[in-house]
């Protein structure tokens, strides 16, 4: 993926820019990620919060993770447009939705996560590392 790269919400009210090259883009299977994606995963891009510019006030609502911690989802409140997951088990960092890049098709995930929680439906035979939670060291 280029840098910098950019996105926002669908009403544009929520604009943001990365000036820094993605840590990891993944798909998430946990149930949290089904509910607020509202499909069988969310596919996010991994981003260090310093080299990420927000312009606008997303809404927000928080859950408890699976860690015990407190992970925080943002999203637009004028359209919906679920934007950006922030959790205190990797404070610096946080998940940008693919769906929301001025470019989707630039997102190819790297690893699927929390596959044990995965919809016996769903593919995920993608060729990609998978883990049945989070991937060592991700808390």
């Amino acid at each position: 993926m280029e840098t910098p790269f950019s996105g926002g919400c669908a009403c544009g009210e929520i604009r943001y820019t990365c000036t820094a090259a993605p840590i990891a883009m993944l798909n998430c299977h946990c149930r949290d990620c089904q509910v607020s994606s509202g499909a069988p995963f969310a596919s996010g891009i991994i981003v260090a919060l310093a080299a990420t510019r927000v312009e606008g006030t997303p809404s927000t609502y928080a859950v408890t993770a699976t860690s015990g911690g407190k992970t925080v989802r943002s999203f637009c409140g004028k359209c919906g447009t679920p934007l950006f997951t922030r959790g205190d088990a990797i404070p610096d960092f946080m998940s940008i939705r693919f769906s929301t890049l001025d470019d989707a098709s630039a997102f190819k995930p790297m690893l699927d996560i929390f596959v044990s929680r995965a919809q016996p439906w769903t593919c995920t035979d993608a060729g990609i590392p998978q883990f049945e939670m989070s991937p060592p060291g991700a808390a």
